[in-house]
């Protein structure tokens, strides 16, 4: 099982959402992004938000179309993408993608990006992917992985989210590393690029923010 979340980001930096409907995927909408699949012929099975952010006759669409409805009140701790992720994470997926998390308010970025480490902080192997039409971001702690290449997303980029990451290692890439020590802040690993059809990198601490992008 697949779960696609669905926020109301940007349209503009929203992917073609059927080039990610496989048959095992479960589809969640987010406040607006619920307007998003139904504009794209797609029924969300459940939908999570305040919905402050649409009107009283887009809000009665909302609750025909969707039969599990979410709703929250405007005033609570937590955002409406992390009720939603929380949710998604309890149902113990395969992965869970995430749409409509980019563009717009910067605080709200930096929200999405930090709810990348849930698994790892709950010793959990869900991958979360966030995933717009000029990016895709995920995170991972220390091990060694492999990364194929993408002709669409031909850069690769690697930020450290703890003060440090330790022992980076490119292996076929344009720039290679071997053992590096790689502190937040530093703008060494921007844009590099895979050589071959498949890359690995590797570090022994830290957690590592990965983002394949496209001009």
């Amino acid at each position: 099982m697949i779960i696609n979340l669905v926020a109301g980001g940007p349209a503009n930096l929203i992917p073609d959402f059927h080039l990610y409907d496989e048959s095992n995927v479960i589809w969640v909408g987010i406040d607006r992004g619920v307007f998003f699949l139904l504009g794209a012929g797609i029924k969300p099975s459940a939908a999570f938000g305040d919905f402050d952010s649409v009107s009283e006759s887009e809000l009665a669409e909302i609750e025909e179309a969707v039969s599990d409805l979410n709703k929250f009140k405007p005033e609570k701790d937590e955002t409406d993408m992390e009720l939603a992720l929380n949710w998604a994470l309890q149902q113990e997926p395969e992965s869970i993608k995430v749409f409509g998390a980019t563009g717009g308010r910067l605080d709200h970025l930096m929200a999405n990006i930090q709810l990348l480490v849930k698994p790892l902080q709950d010793g959990s192997s869900i991958h979360i992917k966030i995933i717009d039409k000029n990016n895709i971001l995920f995170i991972k702690g220390p091990g060694t992985y492999t990364v194929s290449m993408l002709d669409e997303f031909k850069y690769v980029s690697f930020l450290p989210v703890t003060p440090a990451v330790s022992g980076l290692t490119l292996e076929n890439f344009k720039y290679p590393l071997n053992d590096c020590h790689i502190p937040m802040g530093s703008t060494l690993c921007i844009s590099n690029e895979l050589i071959r059809g498949h890359g690995t990198f590797s570090f022994s601490e830290g957690i590592l923010l990965v983002v394949r992008s496209k001009d």
